[in-house]
């Protein structure tokens, strides 16, 4: 741990400080390039766009960057360590844009004292990007933050802890469910946990086809149940009419468990009282709420997923974020409606089940790979998911009304 301590130190630190920078993408080595570059020839692109908005997209870098966007009151793992403390993540964030779907990211950290004043200066600088990627805000002032941006700006706001957490968790459930020969429909859910991401994911499951009165959420007091007055609103979408209390008494027969709460707060004898062929995603990170040897060695007919890239079915946000946005900004779509985030699903689903290219292989460190039990969802090294993800989210943007621009000819071909 100490050594791994000192590379991570490293990496961040040499040879230098943080992980992103600026390039030029064009000419800048004689007086001719820089007089076009700035004055005086800068002045015509700016006429243009004074004179049409939208060739702003055409004369400057705003149709392919991302800005992502935090105030540091989540940051996984870490908690409210605040923006400055956040801004490693948030660089590694827009490393992930570059280094998977090749867009431009800027990091940007918000101190504030209010969601509004948050909301303010978010809005206020947004039109200087192509969408807006947040962050590791604390629930429930994500989803008040999140609402009021996508109302007020003219791009894709996109809250990547709550949609790309539900996004690949659904894909990987929807997998692990028809392997089990399970039906979403009846299938019995039990959600550990019940900020931005368990929220987001069981909205999204239900949208696939779950349905509401069989899934149970617990936050740290235990079921969320109608008879409780402590509810937010968020929660009280998923406050069951039942006289269950507790984690035990949820489980028993439950065919899927979702964690996204601590570690080790699920036991093997819970495990044991789950219904033939369970399903359990584990996805606290860096400590699942049971270790996956620890779950198959209490059954051997579960299928189990967590949030480590050290065991097989990693549920990991870089499966869809990059390419939800390439897809949204080539199409210049306004927002990321439920139509793209279903459309993602699938087809991230559907590329697990393609045969595995050797190059993804070595890539993933691993000699074999086929769709079942031990890969429900692609490895994050997959070139395909860029072309695969990117194509669905694109079309499906064009076919519910939401891109200005009409599908390219050939689009990730």
């Amino acid at each position: 741990m100490t050594d791994l301590r000192q590379q991570a130190l490293d990496y961040h630190a040499l040879p230098t400080p943080g992980k992103i920078s600026v390039s030029l993408t064009t000419a800048a080595e004689t007086s001719q390039d820089l007089s076009l570059a700035y004055s005086p020839g800068v002045a015509e692109p700016c006429r243009e766009i004074a004179n049409n908005p939208d060739d702003v997209y055409k004369y400057t870098g705003k149709g392919n960057t991302v800005a992502v966007i935090t105030n540091g009151t989540a940051v996984l793992g870490l908690g409210n360590i605040g923006p400055m403390a956040s801004k490693p993540v948030m660089e590694g964030k827009s490393l992930l844009f570059k280094r998977f779907a090749n867009i431009d990211s800027f990091d940007i950290e918000v101190k504030h004292k209010t969601v509004e004043e948050f909301v303010n200066t978010v809005a206020n600088i947004a039109d200087s990007f192509g969408g807006i990627n947040l962050e590791d805000i604390k629930a429930p002032e994500c989803f008040a933050i999140e609402k009021a941006l996508i109302e007020r700006c003219k791009i894709p706001v996109f809250h990547d802890d709550q949609h790309g957490t539900a996004i690949v968790t659904a894909a990987g459930m929807m997998n692990a469910l028809d392997i089990q020969g399970k039906d979403i429909k009846q299938a019995n859910i039990v959600c550990l946990g019940a900020g931005a991401a368990a929220i987001a994911c069981m909205e999204l499951l239900i949208k696939c086809g779950a349905q509401r009165e069989k899934i149970y959420m617990l936050d740290t007091k235990g079921v969320i149940h109608t008879r409780r007055d402590d509810l937010n609103e968020y929660k009280k979408l998923f406050a069951n009419n039942t006289d269950k209390r507790t984690l035990d008494d949820v489980i028993e027969g439950a065919d899927v468990f979702v964690g996204v709460s601590g570690p080790d707060l699920l036991s093997q004898k819970q495990v044991k009282a789950m219904a033939d062929r369970p399903i359990v995603f584990a996805c606290s990170n860096p400590d699942p709420e049971i270790k996956p040897e620890l779950a198959l060695a209490a059954r051997d007919d579960l299928i189990m997923a967590t949030g480590r890239s050290d065991y097989p079915n990693q549920v990991n946000n870089v499966l869809c974020f990059p390419f939800i946005f390439r897809g949204a900004l080539d199409v210049r779509a306004r927002t990321i409606n439920d139509a793209m985030k279903i459309a993602a699903v699938h087809a991230i689903r559907a590329l697990a089940k393609e045969p595995v290219p050797a190059e993804v292989l070595k890539a993933s460190c691993e000699k074999d790979l086929s769709f079942g039990k031990d890969y429900i969802i692609p490895k994050p090294m997959d070139p395909r998911l860029c072309g695969a993800v990117a194509r669905a989210v694109a079309q499906a943007a064009v076919d519910s009304g939401v891109a200005a621009l009409d599908m390219p000819e050939n689009y990730m071909a």
